[in-house]
C-alpha cells in the first residue's frame, strides 16, 4: 500500500492547495513577529531626566533649548552617553528663587557646584519622546529599569514553557485544534493587555501570550511542512520563515504611525481574530491522522487536497499504508539524546546553537533600541537584510552544504558584533552597515539550525530532539535583556563584545557536525551514530 509521500507525488506535493495553505499560514507567521521583537517599540526608552519643580517655567523665561535646560539642571549631564546616576537624581535646590542667571542659574544659588547636595527624582520624570512606551507610562526607569527587562524575559519564558506544553498537545489532540485554541488565546489575551491597569497586569497578560504564540506559530511551521511533498518541504520552511521578516517591516510601519504603545498593541493583535477562519479553510494534518491510525479521515483530506490540486487520485492509491506498521517503534527518551557518543555531541552543539542564535538575535535587538540613531530606520535596514539571508540560503545549502555556510553566518554575526563595538560613534554609516551584516549572519543561523536540528536525530527520538534543543533559545532569550541593558550600563558596546565572542565558538563548534547534504534521514540510533563516517 502507498504512503502519503507516494499519493503526493500523484495528486501534487505543491499546487494550489499547499500553495493556498503557505499563504494563510504566513500571514499567522507575520503576526508572531510584534510578539517576539516588540519590545523595540513598546519599551522604547527615550531621553529622559528628573523633574525638578520649577525648571520648566525658568527654561520658559530664559529661552532654553531642551540640550541648553539639561546642562543647566542635570547633574553631571551628557547627552546620550549621560551616566545611570545623571539621570536618576535632580540637584536639590529650590528652581522658583527670584532672580536666577539664565547664563549660570546654579552657579547664582550656590558658590560651589560641588556642594550642592544630589537627591533622587521624588516628582517623576521627563521624557522627550512624542509618544508612549511602556517605559513612559509605567516609569521603568532608574531603580525600577529592571521591569523593562523582566517584561520581555516573561514573554521568553512563556516561549519556553508553552513550547512544550503547546508540542504536546499538538501531538495529542491534532495540529488543527492547537492552532485555533492558540490563536484564540494569544488574541484575548492581547487585547487584554492593550486595557491593562498597571505594570503587573501588562505582565501577565504578555506572559500569557508568551505561553501560546509561539507554539501557535511552530504549530503552523509543522502544519505547512506535513502538507507538502519532501522535495518542497526546505523551501516551504523558508517562506515560512521569510513571512516573519515581512513582519518586522510592517511592525516598523505601524509603530512609526502609532507611537502610542496601546494603540500599537492593539493594532497588531485584532488580525488574530480572523485566524479562528481556519476553522473552515485548513483541514488537519494527513500525517497526524495517520500517525493516529485514523486512515479514513486522512483519506478525507487527501481528496480534499486533490480537489483543490485540480486532480484525481488513483484507484491504486485508495488505501493508505501506516508510516508505523511494519513494527513497533522504540519510545524516545531523554537519555537517548546523551547516551552515546555521536548523539551526545549533536545534542550539546545545537542547544548552544540555539541559545547564541536567540541571545544575538534579540540582543542586536535590543542594542538597537538604546543606541542613539533613528529607531525606525535603524530597525527596518536591519529588517530588510533578512530578506536577503533566506535567498543566500535557498541558493546554498543544497549546493554547498550545511556545515559551511552556518560557520560563515555566525563568523559574519560575531565579527560585525565586534567592528559595530569598536567602530567610533562619528562613523555612524559603518557602524549601521556592521550591525546589518550581524543581523543577516544570524538570520542565517537560526534559519539553518531550524533544518539542520531534525536532520541530525533519528525518526523515533526527532521531535524530542528538536524540543529540547530549541527550549535553549527560550533560556537564552530569558537572560539577554538582563545581558543587554544592565551591560550596557558599564560600558555602551559591552554586550556588542560579548555577542561577538558566543558567535565565534559557535562558528568553530558547528564544524564538528557531521554534513547531511544528500544524505538521508537517520531511522535509527546507529544510523545517526555513523552520520559522520
Amino acid at each position: 500500500m502507498p504512503t502519503l509521500d507516494d499519493i503526493l507525488e500523484q495528486i501534487g506535493e505543491f499546487d494550489f492547495f499547499q500553495k493556498q495553505a503557505l499563504f494563510f499560514l504566513c500571514l499567522l507567521s507575520v503576526t508572531f513577529t510584534p510578539i517576539y521583537v516588540g519590545i523595540f517599540f513598546l519599551g522604547f526608552t527615550p531621553e529622559h531626566y528628573c523633574r525638578s519643580p520649577g525648571v520648566a517655567e525658568l527654561s520658559q523665561r530664559c529661552g532654553w533649548s531642551l540640550e541648553e535646560q539639561l546642562n543647566h539642571t542635570v547633574p553631571e549631564w551628557g547627552g546620550h552617553e549621560a551616566s545611570f546616576s545623571s539621570r536618576c537624581r535632580r540637584y536639590e535646590v529650590d528652581w522658583n528663587t527670584t532672580g536666577i542667571s539664565c547664563t549660570d542659574p546654579l552657579g547664582s544659588l550656590v558658590a560651589n557646584r560641588s556642594t550642592v547636595p544630589l537627591g533622587p527624582c521624588r516628582d517623576g520624570w521627563v521624557y522627550d519622546s512624542p509618544g508612549t512606551s511602556l517605559v513612559t507610562e509605567f516609569n521603568l526607569v532608574c531603580e525600577d529599569s529592571w521591569k523593562l527587562d523582566l517584561f520581555q524575559s516573561c514573554v521568553n519564558a512563556g516561549f519556553f514553557i508553552g513550547s512544550m506544553s503547546i508540542g504536546y498537545i499538538a501531538d495529542r489532540f491534532g495540529r488543527k485544534l492547537c492552532l485555533l485554541v492558540t490563536v484564540f488565546l494569544n488574541s484575548a489575551s492581547g487585547v487584554l493587555m492593550a486595557f491593562a491597569p498597571s505594570y503587573t497586569w501588562t505582565v501577565i497578560f504578555r506572559l500569557i501570550q508568551g505561553l501560546v504564540s509561539k507554539g501557535g506559530w511552530l504549530t503552523g511551521y509543522v502544519l505547512i511542512a506535513e502538507f507538502v511533498g519532501s522535495n518542497y518541504r526546505r523551501a516551504a520552511c523558508i517562506i515560512y520563515q521569510a513571512a516573519f521578516s515581512l513582519g518586522l517591516i510592517i511592525l516598523t510601519a505601524l509603530a512609526y504611525a502609532l507611537p502610542h504603545w496601546r494603540w500599537l498593541q492593539l493594532t497588531v493583535t485584532l488580525p488574530n481574530f480572523f485566524f479562528l477562519l481556519y476553522y473552515w479553510c485548513l483541514p488537519e494534518s494527513p500525517r497526524w491522522l495517520i500517525a493516529q491510525k485514523q486512515n479514513d479521515k486522512a483519506m478525507e483530506v487527501i481528496k480534499h487536497i486533490a480537489k483543490g490540486n485540480k486532480k484525481k487520485l488513483p484507484l491504486s492509491f485508495q488505501n493508505l499504508k501506516s508510516e508505523d506498521e511494519d513494527g513497533e517503534k522504540p519510545k524516545p527518551s531523554f537519555l537517548d539524546l546523551v547516551r552515546t557518543p555521536q548523539i551526545r555531541k549533536h545534542t550539546f552543539i545545537l542547544m548552544y546553537s540555539w541559545f547564541t542564535s536567540s541571545v544575538l538575535y534579540q540582543g542586536l535587538i535590543m542594542h538597537m533600541g538604546i543606541a542613539a540613531g533613528n529607531m525606525y530606520l535603524d530597525f527596518l535596514y536591519s529588517a530588510l537584510v533578512e530578506f536577503p539571508a533566506a535567498i543566500i540560503l535557498i541558493l546554498t545549502l543544497d549546493r554547498i552544504g550545511r556545515r559551511y555556510p552556518w560557520a560563515a553566518a555566525n563568523v559574519m554575526a560575531g565579527g560585525a558584533c565586534l567592528v559595530t563595538a569598536l567602530v567610533p560613534d562619528t562613523l555612524y554609516w559603518l557602524k549601521m552597515t556592521a550591525a546589518c551584516l550581524g543581523r543577516m549572519g544570524i538570520t542565517m543561523c537560526y534559519e539553518i539550525i531550524c533544518l539542520v536540528n531534525p536532520e541530525l536525530y533519528p525518526t523515533f527520538l526527532r521531535n524530542l530532539g528538536v524540543l529540547v534543543c530549541s527550549s535553549m533559545c527560550d533560556l537564552g532569550g530569558i537572560i539577554t535583556p538582563f545581558l543587554v541593558y544592565r551591560l550596557a550600563e558599564l560600558w555602551h558596546e559591552l554586550p556588542l563584545v560579548i555577542f561577538a565572542v558566543i558567535g565565534l565558538i559557535d562558528g568553530g563548534l558547528v564544524l564538528l557536525l557531521p554534513e547531511m547534504k544528500g544524505k538521508t534521514l537517520p531511522e535509527t540510533i546507529e544510523d545517526a551514530e555513523n552520520l559522520h563516517r
